[in-house]
């Protein structure tokens, strides 16, 4: 976990420890600081004690046993409407128009970091 002072915060959820360490990599050298949580519980308690400081969401939708990314994004939304939400996921691209929020991003897997860093940019500018 990382966060630097002038950077936007993003709460990254990924269960997948390699995946997990290839994208927290692209997302710091973008210049975002990071929240990084391996499971939907640690997320949701995360975003209990600093949903104020979070710019965005990056979430795996199939994170195990608990609550799914799909919870993870509801509950950042009921925290701050605005707040971009980008998924990714190897199965559940057909369920995102049914359980995704509105005006999120779902990237499949496998992806490039890059696709995942274009996507919470644009969303970040798109809701300043």
């Amino acid at each position: 976990m990382s966060s630097d002072s002038g950077s936007p915060i993003i709460l990254y959820v990924e269960d997948q420890l390699l995946i997990q360490g290839v994208l927290v990599t692209a997302l710091e050298e973008a210049g975002f600081g990071l929240l990084v949580a391996d499971n939907g519980t640690q997320a949701i308690e995360m975003l209990g004690e600093k949903a104020s400081e979070i710019h965005g969401v990056i979430t795996d939708v199939d994170l195990g046993y608990g609550p799914d990314g799909w919870d993870v994004a509801r509950t950042a939304r009921e925290a701050v409407g605005s707040i971009p939400v980008v998924y990714v996921s190897a199965v559940a691209e057909s369920e995102w128009t049914s359980k995704g929020v509105p005006g999120s991003v779902m990237i499949a897997k496998p992806f490039v970091p890059a696709q995942v860093v274009v996507a919470i940019s644009s969303l970040m500018t798109v809701s300043e």
